[in-house]
Formats: structure tokens, sequence, C-alpha cells
């Protein structure tokens, strides 16, 4: 008859607290692993593009410095908002990146990342905003379901749109239009000059962006307008809606009754934008990625300071 193993060293079974453990383990470093990937897919760092205008709709809603829980929440909606909207771009142009030599190396067409995943990162993220929304205001969380289809079904709007860059800076320009309904719990016609000058400005710097899929785009029928207008052109465009913002800015400071220093601060973002033009050329885009990723940082924090400094100056 066959004897059984005594019960101190019966062999680890599907119940083992050991075998539970080491299950939870490796699900942990996957899970850790696909959310790092995650967050250099979508380049979260790159927040820093709209939030501090959304801080300078924050900050001229409240006359200086909001309360911290409110500047805490708008904080995370942000972040979230773009984070939902980036995994979001990704999962839609899944198949265009995988066709397309510059894109064809991101995580989800080489399958370091599995749609599942970054849909629910998608979700989760989508969830956390709304949280957000939820704990600044009741107009902020009744909006949160416009303003999540406006950043995510940006996505599309290149499949039959030329302008699908303004689309992009639409999505962008609500931020601070968004944090003053955040402070306020109602909206100010004023705060719209302010989201029409993010409108431009991305929508500008977008254009630009895209010049390098130029032929890419002409090839698989994508709209952009780069390719309806040809590089030479697009410049043209990019620094007309720039000049545009330029005196969007302008507006702002004088309808608010900004003081010199808010000046200043647009002054500077001239200056800057001037030198990103500088960077390229519709014969040379080697030195694109300096101008979109360094210099539209620089520019969205160099005027938040400028602001938050003048309005603090003024009002502490």
């Amino acid at each position: 008859m066959e004897r059984r193993a005594p019960s101190c060293v019966r062999p680890a079974g599907r119940g083992s607290p050991a075998l539970h453990l080491s299950l939870f383990y490796n699900y942990a470093v996957s899970f850790f692993r696909n959310l790092k990937i995650t967050l250099e897919m979508i380049k979260w760092e790159h927040s820093i593009f709209a939030l501090p205008f959304a801080l300078c709709g924050a900050m001229l809603a409240a006359g200086g410095l909001p309360a911290w829980r409110q500047l805490a929440w708008i904080i995370v909606a942000m972040v979230s908002a773009r984070s939902a909207a980036m995994a979001f771009n990704r999962l839609a142009d899944a198949s265009i990146d995988a066709a397309n030599p510059r894109t064809a190396t991101r995580a989800l067409p080489v399958g370091q990342l599995s749609p599942a995943f970054v849909s629910t990162f998608v979700l989760a993220a989508c969830g956390i905003f709304v949280l957000a929304a939820s704990q600044l205001n009741r107009l902020t969380l009744m909006l949160s379901p416009v303003a999540l289809a406006l950043i995510l079904l940006y996505s599309y709007t290149k499949r039959f749109t030329r302008w699908s860059h303004l689309f992009l800076g639409f999505a962008l320009g609500i931020a601070p239009a968004a944090a003053w309904i955040a402070v306020r719990g109602s909206l100010d016609p004023r705060i719209l000059l302010l989201t029409a000058a993010v409108t431009f400005w991305v929508g500008g710097f977008d254009v630009i962006y895209a010049c390098q899929d130029h032929a890419y785009d002409s090839s698989h029928g994508l709209h952009s307008v780069p390719r309806h207008l040809g590089i030479r052109n697009a410049l043209v465009i990019a620094r007309l809606f720039h000049i545009v913002m330029l005196g969007l800015l302008v507006a702002l400071v004088v309808t608010f009754g900004l003081g010199k220093l808010a000046v200043a601060g647009v002054i500077t973002v001239a200056a800057l934008l001037l030198y990103e033009h500088a960077l390229i050329r519709h014969d040379d885009l080697s030195k694109l990625n300096a101008a979109f990723f360094t210099m539209n940082g620089v520019i969205s924090v160099v005027f938040f300071f400028f602001v938050a400094g003048d309005l603090l100056l003024r009002h502490g």
C-alpha cells in the first residue's frame, strides 16, 4: 500500500502560501514593469507643457495662490487627464505607428505592452480625473465627461482634417479655463483668452512636429498641414499661429490688468518662440526635437513664473 508523505513534508500544492506569494510577486513585478513602460511611452513628464498654463488659470481665478487643496487636485486632474489622452492616442494609433519607421519601435507596435494593459491604464487615469474633478466642485464634476471626450477624441482628427493641430491645441487649451472653474465654480469669459493662446501655441508647435511625418502622412492618407501645404508653408502657418498666441497673451495682460512683470513674461515668450523657429528650416529638421520638447517646456514654465510673480507681488 502506498504510504502518504507526512504533512510536514507534503509538496506545495495549489493552496500553498508559498505558491500564492510567488504568484503575487511575479504579478507585481510584471505590473510595475508595464506601468514603467507605459509612463515612458506617454512621456508623462511632458505634462509640463500644459500644467503651467493651468496653474496660471488657477492663480488668475484666485488673484494669487489658490487653496492648497484646490491646487493639489488641479495638478492631479491635469496629470491624469493628459496621461489618459496620451495612452489612448497610442492605442488609437497603434497600427499607424507600426507602419511608420519613426514610430515603429514604440511599446505597443513591438509588443512590449498589450492593448489590454494600456486600455486599463486609460480607464484608471480617467477614473482618477473624475475623482479629482469631484473633489473640486459640482461644475468641474459635471463637465468632466465633456473634458474627457475632447481630449480623447482628438486622436482621430488627423483621419479627417488637416487642422487636427488646433484640435490638439484646444484639448490642452481648456486647461486654464478648467482650472478657473475649479477655483471659482463658474466660468469667466476673460480666461478664454488664455485658452485661445494655448490653443494656437500648441497648434503651432504641433504643425512643426508634424513636418517630420510629411512623407508618411502623404502616402497613408493622413491629414496634416505639412501634408497638404508642404513643409515650407507649414512652417509659415506655425509662425502665424504663434504670432496670434502672442497677441492673445497681450490681450490677457491688458484684460486682467497685469503689471510689468507679466509684460516681461510675454516679451520673454516672444524671444523664446523666435529662437524656436530659428532652429527649424524647411530643408533641415535635424533640431526639431530640441525645438519641440525643450523650448516648449521652457516657454510654459517661464510664462507661469512671470504671471505668478506678478500676481503674488500685486496681491500678496
